[in-house]
This record gives structure tokens, C-alpha cells and sequence, in this order.
């Protein structure tokens, strides 16, 4: 007998939807690998023409320079994190407009802006490796990270030559800019033995580097100048993110290569507390987040204090999760993926810096 009409109908309907939820599940599922596929470069970095390289004489090859005659005692050279999605290129050229706005908008007053209040800051454009670069461990991918750091260096070297004059300075890096700031602290300062005794400290924000074998000093106490604070974090109840942070983590090898940090301790500072150290920060101690995203550059953030908890383990920082929901990532798949638009120790890096240029002073 023939199946009616409207039966028929409502078959067919209940059968296309429930491929539709299927797909969409799927899309869903495989969306990052989906938006990781379209980022890829498809083209060997062997054979790949990278950007021209910058011209640190020139001031389009600087985010930011200080103005004549800025008072400031010390100086601050920051390296950015990565702004840079991919697509075409495994690195990007310095005049990529949506990467510099990210830059501008997001990650300069979020990073910078709590070492304004002590130094001049120095802040070079590089031709950084792609997000995509750092979704993966493809030898490709390795080497556009490697082939970031001579431009590092360059601006750095710059710096030194045109700007310091012997003024004491701190190296403040973010993500891959931090990465590239281990090697920088390793290899510069190794050549040049002065630049310890003008550094008043290293920051390396979301950045493993390696506890048994860092370039300089750790930074155990806040009255201590010229060392080393770095450190990754994971919010304190995700238990397995730590293990899979570490197992993808990248350090340097003495040749210059980046190579997997496991099984090799990890360097875990934690902020709140201004040291390298495994005691527990409860969030009375926490002197405040801020979300600086979209503020005019040198404006002030409001604070929010007491807002995580903070505790290293097993070289991770387990950062409780923040009350405030200005405080959470938001972003599509790219953005959720490079540092976020705020930043949960603002207000204790500031006191930090300072602290550290006061002890810088008294050596």
C-alpha cells in the first residue's frame, strides 16, 4: 500500500534534519582542525620566500619607540606574541595590517602597560611565525619560529647600539615573543657578559622554559634584580591540561633548535607571590586583573583584585578561574588560541617591575 503524502513529507523532513545535526555535530567536533587546515601554508619552508627583513634603523620597524626626551630611568624591550593567524605565509610581514591592530589594540596595553610606569619601552615588529606555526610540531612549523628569532636579535642589537647608553632595562616577552626571548637571554647575554649587570629583570609571560638549565638566575624573592621570572598556567581544574601543555612545549638546544622540553623540568614562577616558587597564592594576596583590551594607549585600567588564586605544579602555574566575566577568552578559534585580551596579573607585575628596579638600584 502506498505510503501517504503527508507521511512521506514528514519522513523525509525528520531524515534531512537528522543529517543536518549530524553534519553539524561533525563541523563542530572538527572545526579547529578544519580552521588549522585552512591556516596552513601548503608549501614547504625550505621553498618558502619569506617577508623582507626589517629595517631596525627605520621607525616603521618598531610597534613602539619612546619620544625624545622621556624621563624614564630604565628601559623595557618587549616582544610581542603572536597576532598573526597564517594562510599564505608560514611568517608575516611587518606591515600585515590586521596583525598590528591586534597588536595596538589588544596585546600592548594588556602586556605593556604594566611596565610603562618603570621604563621607555622598545617594542620591535618582527616577521613572527603564524598561529598556525604553533599548532602544530611539523619540522615546517619549527623552523618559521626559528627563522623569527634574527630579527629578535637584530632589534635587540639595535637597541643596544642606538638606545641604551648603559641604562639598566628589563626583557619582557609574550608566548612565541617570550620563546624568543629565552634564546635572546641565552645567547646575547652569553656574548656580551655587561647586559647582566644592567638587566633588572626577564619576564617571559606564558612561556615554558626549561628549571634546570635557565639562562639566568630564577627570581625567587621580589627583592631580587637581574633574574628570570617565567611560567605557563592552566586553570587549576582542567588536571590533564598540564601534562598535554608540556608533552607540545618547545625550548632551545644549544644549536639553536627548538626541540620538546619533556622530560626536563619546567620553570614555574608565580606572580602573585613575585617568585619562583611551589607555595600556594590565595586570592586575598592577588593584586589585581585587568582587561585593557580597546584603551587608549596609556590609559590606565581598572583593576580587579582578589580575583585567582595561583599555585605551581609540576612546572605549571594552576590559576583558579576568574570571577569576572571580562576576565574569560572570547574570540573566535584564532583568538581563543594566542594570548588573551586581558590580563590576570596587570597590578602584580607592575608592583613586581617596580620592586625589582628598586633592588636593581640598592646592587
Amino acid at each position: 500500500m502506498d505510503t501517504p503524502a503527508p507521511r512521506r513529507g514528514r519522513w523525509l523532513l525528520a531524515s534531512l534534519l537528522a543529517v543536518f545535526l549530524v553534519l553539524a555535530g561533525a563541523v563542530v567536533i572538527f572545526w579547529g582542525d578544519l580552521v588549522s587546515t585552512a591556516l596552513d601554508p601548503k608549501v614547504p619552508f625550505q621553498t618558502y620566500t619569506p617577508p623582507t627583513a626589517p629595517d631596525y634603523a627605520r621607525e616603521n620597524a618598531w610597534h613602539l619607540r619612546p619620544a625624545p626626551g622621556d624621563p624614564a630611568e630604565a628601559d623595557v624591550f618587549f616582544v610581542g606574541p603572536t597576532t598573526y593567524d597564517g594562510g599564505r605565509n608560514w611568517n608575516a610581514r611587518i606591515d600585515h595590517p590586521k596583525a598590528n591592530r591586534q597588536f595596538r589594540e589588544v596585546m600592548a596595553p594588556n602586556y605593556v602597560g604594566p611596565f610603562v610606569s618603570v621604563g621607555r619601552v622598545f617594542s620591535p615588529r618582527y616577521r613572527q611565525a603564524s598561529l598556525y606555526s604553533l599548532t602544530t610540531l611539523r619540522e615546517d612549523a619549527r623552523e618559521a619560529r626559528q627563522f623569527a628569532y634574527a630579527d629578535v636579535r637584530a632589534a635587540f642589537r639595535n637597541y643596544l647600539e642606538r638606545d641604551n647608553r648603559g641604562r639598566p632595562f628589563y626583557v619582557v616577552g609574550v608566548e612565541q615573543g617570550g620563546t624568543l626571548a629565552l634564546r635572546l637571554l641565552s645567547e646575547e647575554f652569553a656574548n656580551d657578559p655587561r647586559l647582566e649587570s644592567l638587566l633588572v629583570a626577564a619576564y617571559l609571560i606564558d612561556t615554558v622554559a626549561p628549571a634546570d638549565d635557565p639562562p639566568l638566575l630564577p627570581c625567587v624573592a621580589r627583592g631580587e634584580a637581574g633574574c628570570l621570572a617565567a611560567w605557563v598556567s592552566v586553570h587549576a581544574g582542567d588536571f590533564d591540561a598540564s601534562e598535554r601543555l608540556l608533552a607540545r612545549a618547545l625550548v632551545w638546544s644549544p644549536q639553536g633548535e627548538l626541540v620538546n622540553i619533556s622530560p626536563r623540568p619546567a620553570l614555574c614562577f608565580n606572580p602573585i607571590l613575585g617568585a619562583v616558587t611551589d607555595r600556594a597564592a590565595p586570592a586575598r594576596l592577588h593584586l589585581g586583573a585587568a582587561n585593557a583590551t580597546g584603551l587608549e594607549w596609556g590609559a590606565r585600567p581598572a583593576f580587579m583584585a582578589r580575583q585567582v588564586s595561583a599555585q605551581c605544579v609540576d612546572g605549571v602555574l594552576r590559576v583558579s578561574r576568574p570571577r569576572s566575566v571580562s576576565l574569560q577568552q572570547k574570540g573566535n578559534w584564532a583568538d581563543r588560541r594566542k594570548a588573551p585580551g586581558f590580563n590576570l596579573f596587570y597590578a602584580d607585575l607592575e608592583t613586581d617591575a617596580k620592586a625589582r628596579l628598586a633592588a636593581w638600584r640598592s646592587r
